[in-house]
């Protein structure tokens, strides 16, 4: 794991947009309603050639309410796990009660701290930092992480005494965005994974507002697991927060290398299943499907043909998914889904020689010729592999246009079979072939 930082604090003192800020991104949800961070958020970032992981973790707060308390627990284990800890303030409110109590509790870990006093915006505005002295944990940076304000002066304090040493190369990391409708149990399998309550999971669908980053190993595999706002129905969106939500999880599915499909053994694939499910089929993502809950339909034969039937009917384009029934709960074949995303992601990273890339071309049009568009038919002169993740071929053609969809799904459905893609995305790409190949 790389250097670890945990920028902490209380609800709206602006923790969310100092990480942005620090991951020139839009990672964490920013808005003016306390709150809006409810899990850890990380993302790894390198400055001064230094890599490490920024985490963003919920307002730190103190209440019976259940979420809140959860909430209240994630920033612990966040602390705990951080090497160094951005204690962020908010320097036009001055110290309050909740700044102190979690003054006390950093200082009870032996932690390194920062002090951060932010909404510093100007040189004027200095000495409202100076208050932060009395929490006992040393020199307080002014900030603004709004405008960038002394964001220098602060990283220059974080990464002394870092390492320089890179993680395994990231390429090597497979990224499983774990997607699926609210409430069917994605945090509850990530938790599951992980033997701790990594993301909050709570009856109130819509809990998990961001997608979460988690860095995890399994059996000599390195993964990264983006756990994501549950997707509902764009008409059902309505709050601000959910819309940007529902971007964010179809980002996570854009940046992942397999796709996690979770679906409700009770309730069966839906519409909405299959829309989330065609994004990353559209995108090229290795997919696998997880029936959750299948504690609850596995001793009755009906329940169990009704869930199969609804997966046959609205998942039929990903046939060659591989799918496994899962509980969350129970734990039953959780870790088995590695094996899945490890068949698929190899099978992506897979590259065929040409030479016996032709040679199935050749016996694919001996067994099934392309079929005539008018009075021309196709031909397929020769092909050959271009690129993984997913598996794409250029395949040199009379013309282009000459090229149905059901023989190209044919093809397709073909280079599966014969050339090792069972469980994998394939992309074929027809090009005209170069004049100067042409016979004269």
């Amino acid at each position: 794991m790389p250097n670890t930082v945990a920028i902490v604090g209380r609800p709206n003192v602006g923790k969310s947009t100092l990480f942005n800020r620090l991951t020139r991104s839009r990672t964490s949800l920013v808005d003016d309603q306390p709150g809006v961070t409810r899990d850890r958020i990380s993302a790894k970032i390198e400055y001064e050639g230094i890599p490490m992981i920024i985490i963003d973790t919920g307002g730190f707060e103190d209440t019976d309410d259940p979420l809140i308390q959860r909430i209240r627990k994630q920033v612990e284990i966040a602390i705990d796990d951080a090497d160094k800890i951005i204690f962020l303030l908010d320097a036009r409110e001055g110290i309050t009660p909740l700044d102190e109590e979690l003054a006390r509790m950093l200082r009870r870990k032996g932690k390194d701290v920062i002090v951060a006093a932010n909404k510093v915006d100007t040189k004027q505005q200095d000495p409202l930092a100076l208050e932060f002295y009395k929490l006992g944990l040393g020199k307080v940076f002014p900030i603004s992480a709004a405008h960038g304000r002394g964001i220098k002066e602060l990283m220059e304090e974080v990464i002394k005494g870092f390492s320089k040493e890179e993680e395994k190369e990231e390429e090597e990391r497979i990224k499983v965005a774990i997607v699926g409708r609210p409430n069917v149990g994605k945090s509850s399998f990530i938790n599951r994974v992980l033997g701790e309550e990594r993301v909050i999971v709570s009856e109130e669908p819509g809990t998990t507002r961001d997608s979460i980053d988690t860095y995890f190993s399994f059996s000599g595999r390195d993964y990264l697991l983006i756990d994501t706002a549950g997707i509902r129905r764009r008409s059902r969106v309505k709050e601000r927060l959910e819309k940007f939500s529902v971007i964010k999880a179809l980002n996570s599915i854009e940046r992942s290398h397999v796709t996690v499909l979770m679906i409700d053994a009770v309730e069966g694939a839906t519409d909405q299943d299959a829309h989330i499910c065609g994004y990353a089929f559209e995108q090229g993502k290795g997919i696998v499907i997880a029936v959750n809950k299948w504690d609850l339909i596995k001793r009755s034969d009906e329940r169990i043909r009704n869930m199969m039937d609804s997966i046959e009917r609205k998942l039929r384009f990903v046939d060659f998914a591989p799918k496994i029934n899962i509980s969350a709960l129970t734990g039953e074949n959780i870790m088995l889904v590695f094996e899945k995303i490890n068949l698929v992601y190899d099978q992506m990273k897979k590259r065929v020689k040409t030479s016996f890339v032709n040679k199935v071309l050749e016996e694919i049009q001996e067994e099934n010729p392309p079929p005539m568009k008018g009075r021309k038919r196709l031909k397929i002169y020769y092909g050959t592999q271009v690129e993984v993740l997913p598996p794409t071929f250029v395949l040199f053609v009379n013309s282009p246009k000459l090229v149905k969809k059901e023989y190209e799904r044919f093809l397709i459905n073909q280079f599966r079979k014969r050339l090792g893609f069972e469980n994998s995305p394939i992309r074929l790409l027809f090009r005209e072939r170069p004049r100067k190949e042409k016979k004269k």
